[in-house]
């Protein structure tokens, strides 16, 4: 199993020029060769830190704390006992509907800064909550603007599995127009017993959003408005690589946008009126 946990380009603030050229090279390569893709960015990550953890300055420091918290929450369950066990294997085979459809946005709860985690304790509904609010999600994309196909909610420390059951079936009941409807029961849910150092309780979300195509849209359109004008290829094809090579790539970041698209708008029943009528109140 491959999974990766990579940085996209943030929407508004750019450290290198050729960020469109190089996420859209690499998503061509993610989309065939990664088995599950973590999405995080920084400026998503900076917010967190502004927003929810009050910190005014920011450093990597505190951005990685953010990541290692959401890395350690995944994979807890390969190193430690649990009551509900998953692994990266039952992750993939609950999580992806179909094979391209892999990228995952990731959220973490409680979130804490540095050093601050002694003075935190919540309750499985508090981080039931946290974990599903489109702030804490850590890139820049907001699943209130899509659907979910699939969700993940590893909860980790002693708590009831009965507990953690109910939150989930809540979540899905009070916001079912989030959620496909011809998927059901697709949330999955873990429980780990060894909590992270310093908290009581923690819980660790992934899920599969079909709002994840915002961040790819961007990406390509800013990739679509300097390969127009072939601005900075010659550093690529200096290097050997291929013009083809980027027209692939686009149209496979295109395609995987347009795949996303076609499965936020599908229904359970794919033909006649009643498509139709549920496709209208889904945008009203």
């Amino acid at each position: 199993m491959m999974l990766t946990f990579s940085v996209f380009p943030s929407p508004k603030v750019s450290d290198t020029v050729v960020e469109p050229y190089n996420a859209t090279l690499s998503v061509h390569q993610l989309v065939e060769n990664a088995d599950e893709c973590m999405v995080l960015d920084n400026e998503a990550l900076y917010d967190i830190c502004f927003r929810t953890l009050k910190l005014s300055t920011p450093s990597f420091g505190d951005l990685n704390h953010l990541i290692s918290a959401t890395m350690s929450g995944v994979t807890c369950c390969l190193r430690f006992p649990g009551q509900l066990n998953s692994d990266l294997r039952k992750l993939a085979v609950n999580l992806i509907p179909f094979p391209r459809l892999h990228f995952f946005m990731v959220g973490f709860a409680p979130l804490t800064s540095r050093g601050s985690q002694q003075y935190i304790s919540l309750t499985v509904p508090e981080l039931t909550q946290q974990m599903w609010d489109a702030k804490n999600m850590m890139c820049a994309a907001d699943p209130r603007h899509g659907r979910y196909l699939t969700a993940s909610a590893m909860f980790r420390g002693k708590m009831s599995t009965k507990e953690v059951d109910e939150q989930m079936i809540n979540v899905q009941n009070k916001n079912s127009s989030y959620f496909v409807e011809w998927i059901p029961n697709n949330v999955k849910s873990s429980v780990c017993d060894i909590p992270p150092r310093g908290l009581k309780m923690a819980s660790t979300f992934v899920g599969n959003s079909t709002s994840i195509q915002e961040m790819f849209r961007r990406v390509s359109e800013q990739f679509t408005a300097m390969f127009r004008r072939k601005a900075f290829l010659h550093w690529y094809t200096g290097e050997g690589m291929d013009e083809m090579e980027f027209t692939e790539a686009e149209s496979n970041m295109n395609d995987l946008v347009s795949e996303y698209q076609q499965y936020q708008d599908a229904t359970a029943d794919d033909e006649g009126e009643y498509e139709d009528g549920a496709e209208e109140n889904y945008e009203a």
